[in-house]
């Protein structure tokens, strides 16, 4: 022990003194985090560098012994720290950094793609040409021609907004010819549907 490590007046001891020397060790749960236990560690050995110099009894924090075989095992967080194997936050979460958008993303096409094949919900890219062929199935089923006639009106919205975008010059919009041979073909069952409730027939069923 120096002289005057314990200071006092005077200073105690009045000499340098050999004692025994106890080892005293400063543990850790093991169930504490890794980086709890670095930051305690490096926090430790910096106070220590800059007591020594007013606390000479400070230069005795060692640390210790890191092998693998150690009477007391060292403890990961403490061994990151005196090993110099420290990561950084990227270090240690850069994957799943990188990794879960990639994840997430893989997951919502799979959702989207079953909400889709269930038939779940309206369907955002349905093109006019559904909703038209999806008109002719109401036609089929129509009872009444307040129906047919609504059914007319939503045709001829279709028609009109798609050619409201063909004069803007939007390139999603359907040409033309196509939406003609269509609505043709819609005003052909509509025809067909009204002759059928003005004859009288029953609905049996429908296709």
């Amino acid at each position: 022990m120096p002289k005057g490590t314990l200071r006092g007046a005077p200073p105690v001891p009045d000499d340098d003194l050999t004692t025994l020397r106890t080892t005293l060790y400063l543990v850790a749960n093991k169930k504490l985090g890794s980086d709890l236990v670095t930051s305690l560690t490096q926090t430790i050995m910096n106070v220590r560098r800059d007591l020594m110099a007013e606390q000479p009894i400070f230069a005795q924090i060692t640390a210790p012994s890191t092998d693998a075989d150690a009477y007391l095992a060292l403890h990961p967080g403490a061994a990151a720290f005196y090993n110099g194997t420290q990561q950084s936050f990227m270090d240690e979460y850069g994957n799943w950094i990188y990794l879960t958008p990639m994840i997430l993303g893989g997951l919502a096409t799979v959702l989207a793609a079953a909400w889709k094949f269930l038939g779940i919900g309206p369907s955002p890219n349905d093109t006019p040409l559904d909703t038209l062929y999806a008109l002719a199935r109401r036609i089929r089923k129509a009872a009444t021609a307040a129906e047919l006639g609504t059914i007319e009106d939503e045709i001829d919205e279709v028609l009109k907004a798609q050619r409201a975008k063909a004069a803007d010059g939007d390139e999603d919009a359907v040409d033309a010819t196509t939406l003609n041979i269509a609505a043709h073909r819609l005003e052909n069952l509509i025809h067909d549907r009204r002759q059928m409730l003005a004859s009288g027939h029953a609905v049996v069923s429908s296709a």
